[in-house]
């Protein structure tokens, strides 16, 4: 009988997880405040680990951690774990997304009731003696419109219930379809028609640089006068700045607020508000939760120590190292082509189509299309997105996915191409490694190209008339943007050209609508991989 694999629990944890880790024959220490120094004697004698969020799990740990193969949290962020150290270690890393979607999606809705009937107002009045009936008067949410920003777990979640209290539901979300919606009662729309016609907006989207202050003054503008915002999500997609102009000018009714840009938010203004409902980001702060997240990091730590069963990773697990280099470049051009086609595509993600020739059919498909899923879906709020998870994001989303296989291509030796289908459109992209590891995009609706796949891009479709790539260079160069290459496509007939730029610096707002104006622009987008 071989050694008993030993797991160190560093945090604590409810006890059903060590339960579970015992049930399954392994050794469980559970040595909770250990100072970094105390870490760092004792985690070589340990094949697992599993913390919260008190525990730092630094480089310097990780270097002695000689025997270990397994890093879990009991929950969701990782922040506290150098995630590239262990990778290059070759220690899985891994979390429990979903644990707390629940506990989220009541505490939004809790927030929300609070705030439509001023009940930790009306409660310190009555507290200070005062019996204000009169200035608490709420308001009912029974059909009321609430638009939810982002359809992840927790947004979804948030529709049931809110769908069971009577309210209209609209949803915004560019990654899911609308057979998948209409299932839980929320009418897909834009985001300009969430701003213009929800009496209530709860968001629930991750904070990315897309989304940074996605709700600010310009769109608090397009709101109804007497909006009321709720944020349980991430602090910093809402501009609080904004959120507090609206508030005393009265075109915001009201919000609610469980997370902030600044945490603890000790001067905040929004805080002391009469109109702000808030808590101490307390949305995953339930005893269900907690358990829920306990026996999950249980389940999946035995899972990948007894049975080589991994879940839930934030890395890539374990591959054969003369297989992987083989395979990395097609799984960077993968990559990069869903992340490409997620920024260039407006509309909701309703299928996939991938084809496979060439070379690269000497490599199985799924890792491939799971790592083209985890370009279109890393930005959309699920927690790190990863080969792991990446497919099961889709399915839930109901978004299909068809792979196809050729064994050669008229002119190139390998060629992946994809076509992405939303209710609005497609895009069809196909991309190949040139040499070992030179990745170029070489069509696109059409289009023949050789552009690189790198860094901020700028991508335009134009009529075929002199003078428009000139007209697009002098609008950067006189904004001290730098072209670094550029690829050049026309149609056949000499009617559209399609122009694709790297450019040295991210492309603001207000430069990429002057080149939306020029008389001969017909689209444009920039993209950053």
């Amino acid at each position: 009988m071989g050694k008993k694999l030993k797991v160190l629990i560093s945090d604590p944890v409810d006890q059903q997880c060590i339960k579970i880790l015992e049930r399954e024959g392994l050794g469980v220490d559970a040595r909770t405040h250990l100072s970094p120094e105390e870490l760092k004697q004792v985690i070589g004698q340990y094949s697992a680990l599993i913390v919260r969020s008190g525990t730092k799990v630094t480089a310097d740990v990780i270097q002695v951690a000689r025997n270990m193969k397994v890093i879990g949290r009991a929950g969701s962020g990782v922040d506290n774990i150098d995630v590239a150290a262990a990778t290059k270690q070759g220690i899985v890393v891994m979390n429990t997304p979903g644990g707390n979607t629940v506990s989220a999606a009541e505490h939004t809705l809790s927030l929300l009731l609070a705030l439509s009937r001023n009940i930790p107002q009306a409660m310190q009045s009555l507290q200070q003696g005062k019996w204000e009936r009169k200035k608490y008067t709420g308001v009912e949410i029974y059909e009321k419109v609430l638009g939810i920003i982002g359809l992840g777990k927790v947004g979804r979640e948030v529709a049931l219930r809110a769908n069971g209290l009577g309210m209209k539901l609209l949803g915004y979300d560019p990654f899911i379809s609308e057979e998948i919606t209409a299932k839980i009662g929320v009418k897909l729309v834009n985001l300009d028609e969430i701003y213009s016609q929800s009496d209530y907006i709860t968001v629930h989207t991750p904070l990315t640089k897309e989304t940074k202050h996605l709700i600010s003054d310009a769109e608090l503008k397009r709101c109804k006068q007497g909006v009321r915002i709720i944020n349980c999500a991430r602090g910093g997609v809402v501009d609080e700045a904004a959120l507090l102009r609206a508030l005393e000018s009265g075109k915001v009714a009201g919000v609610a607020l469980d997370v902030f840009e600044e945490e603890s938010p000790a001067d905040n203004p929004l805080i002391q508000h009469e109109k702000v409902v808030c808590t101490p980001h307390l949305g995953a702060s339930t005893r269900e939760a907690q358990a829920n997240v306990a026996l999950q990091i249980a389940e999946q730590v035995a899972d990948a120590l007894i049975r080589d069963n991994i879940r839930n990773a934030l890395n890539l697990p374990y591959v054969e190292p003369s297989i992987y280099q083989a395979l990395q470049p097609y799984l960077l051009l993968a990559e990069k082509i869903g992340s490409l086609l997620a920024q260039l595509t407006d509309g909701h993600l309703q299928k996939i189509s991938v084809e496979y020739c060439g070379d690269v059919l000497a490599y199985p498909a799924s890792p491939l299309t799971s790592s083209l899923l985890k370009g279109i879906f890393q930005n959309i709020g699920e927690g790190t997105v990863n080969l792991v998870n990446a497919p099961v994001i889709a399915k839930e989303r109901g978004v299909g996915i068809e792979e196809t296989r050729s064994s050669e291509h008229k002119d190139f030796s390998n060629l992946i191409t994809v076509r992405y289908l939303t209710n609005k459109g497609e895009h069809l992209l196909s991309g190949t490694v040139f040499g070992k590891n030179d990745l170029r995009i070489v069509t696109m609706d059409g289009y023949r190209f050789d552009a690189w796949p790198q860094g901020n891009m700028l991508i335009c479709t134009s009529e075929d008339v002199p003078g428009v790539i000139g007209s697009i260079g002098t609008i950067l160069g006189n904004e001290g943007i730098n072209i670094s290459r550029m690829s050049w496509a026309r149609e056949e007939n000499g009617q559209k050209a399609m122009t694709v730029l790297n450019v040295d610096s991210p492309i603001p707002d207000e430069i990429l609508e002057k080149i939306l104006s020029e008389r001969h622009v017909l689209w444009v987008r920039r993209v950053a991989l």
